[in-house]
């Protein structure tokens, strides 16, 4: 018996483009280079302290971001974004373990000036490149189903300019009448008509839009398209469902469609804690006086143990204590969990102080260190708040696939505090859907920057 090799070589995951591995090392590559260059003009040697700093920006900024496709003020906005947010981390690193005088000044407040407008400078000469390069490189597409499926992708293309395609039109064997209102006036032909359409045209690309239960017709249609050299993408009708971390894969030759799956994984598992037990132990060392000073408030501010042990679910729906300094004279943890609500009678005016200013969620640093927790992540809810909402928000469960966080993207968008109606629930679980689905190391250091900003200024918390 011969093993059947067919899938193997049939499925493969896409291979990474030029352009996304040029943006991987761009960031990290010109942060580096720029911190070596300032270096040597100020005629600094290049010391042990100073390769130790290279690495550590190099892991804190490795994949960079693609942001060629974006546009020129967005990208310079999120490109100072994420330069402010890692050097508050370094110069946080710097303080803690009493580094800072290892460096020179004046290269790095050079370095610290420099290095966005290069970057800024890299980005535009890349836009001018992939513009130049697509120019002469013009392919176009057809869309197979004139559908809401099929004008989700041909919106796609027209959005992606920079990307080469020409869309052409829809091929549909539906009547005008039956088909989408932004498909009017681009219907080409029908099905049986594609394939010589495509010859005539030299059309480069093909999108399948059918659905699944069309299976028979998509097996003719692609007999016919097969004798062209277009290239053929099927798009398979997963909008009703979220979206996270999706990618093709390969298990021992069978191919697997990943739907729903957690964003840590591999060497993303190991940056993600890494940089929380490193950032843990700094901040716990930095606020240890805070934290006495708090619980001394705590302790004299009413009757009761100095830490609240709360209920939670945790990474993949697991139930974990997570701590908190306590903020209310009673404490609700069972089958039915109060929300905290403005001028709640339960909280002491210490507690509301605490609460406000986020306080009374420091003990948590602790809960990354254990490993229960992570600094940004989807919020913990209640266990009894689970139970509610699983059954009332689709997907509310998906935000389990990471550990929780002390803070997370819904909280440094506005949804912090009290969820006291379903739609403001749902808005925070699909920002923390968002958060999954583009996960990367800039985008933690981002939200607890935003975070720390928030503890001093933000007033909806309770």
């Amino acid at each position: 018996m011969f093993e059947d090799r067919s899938y193997k070589r049939t499925f493969y995951s896409a291979p990474q483009s030029v352009e996304s591995l040029v943006a991987a090392f761009l960031e990290p590559g010109i942060i580096v280079l720029c911190y070596l260059a300032v270096n040597a003009y100020f005629g600094e040697p290049i010391l042990r302290s100073s390769l130790t700093l290279c690495l550590l920006v190099f892991a804190l900024t490795f994949p960079g971001r693609n942001r060629f496709a974006d546009q020129t003020i967005s990208a310079i906005i999120d490109v100072l974004g994420a330069w402010l947010a890692l050097l508050a981390i370094l110069a946080l690193c710097g303080y803690a373990t009493n580094s800072m005088g290892y460096f020179d000044d004046h290269v790095l407040l050079w370095w610290a000036a420099i290095t966005p407008v290069l970057q800024v400078f890299a980005l535009e000469i890349g836009k001018h490149i992939r513009r130049h390069l697509n120019r002469g490189t013009r392919r176009g597409a057809v869309i197979v189903g004139a559908g809401p499926l099929g004008v989700k992708v041909a919106r796609a293309l027209r959005d992606s300019p920079d990307k080469g395609v020409d869309f052409l039109g829809y091929f549909d064997d539906r009547q005008d009448d039956r088909l989408h209102t932004d498909a009017a006036g681009m219907l080409k032909g029908t099905l049986s008509e594609l394939s010589e359409f495509v010859r005539q045209n030299n059309v480069r690309e093909v999108y399948i839009t059918l659905p699944l239960g069309s299976q028979p017709r998509i097996v003719q249609l692609l007999e016919q398209i097969q004798g062209t050299t277009a290239s053929l993408f099927f798009v398979p009708d997963v909008f009703g469902i979220s979206i996270i971390q999706g990618r093709l894969q390969d298990m021992n030759g069978v191919p697997v469609v990943g739907i729903c799956e957690t964003p840590f994984t591999g060497t993303n598992e190991l940056v993600k804690r890494i940089s929380d037990v490193v950032l843990a132990s700094l901040i716990l060392l930095l606020i240890s006086p805070l934290l006495l000073a708090v619980a001394l408030g705590v302790k004299l501010s009413s009757p009761g143990p100095i830490i609240f042990k709360q209920r939670r679910n945790g990474l993949d729906g697991e139930e974990i204590i997570v701590y908190k300094f306590r903020s209310m004279r009673t404490q609700d943890n069972g089958a039915v969990v109060r929300q905290a609500t403005k001028e709640d009678p339960r909280v002491t005016p210490f507690g509301a102080f605490i609460r406000r200013t986020s306080l009374d969620e420091l003990p948590q640093f602790i809960n990354v260190l254990q490993g229960r927790m992570s600094i940004v992540g989807p919020r913990p809810h209640a266990v009894a708040h689970n139970e509610e909402y699983r059954k009332l928000i689709k997907a509310y469960m998906v935000r389990h696939k990471v550990k929780p966080g002390i803070t997370g993207w819904a909280q440094v968008n506005g949804l912090r505090g009290e969820t006291d109606t379903i739609d403001k629930m749902k808005a925070r679980v699909e920002l923390d859907l968002e958060y999954l689905r583009n996960w990367s190391l800039a985008l933690d250091l981002q939200i607890i920057v935003r975070t720390a900003r928030l503890m001093v200024f933000d007033r909806n918390a309770y």
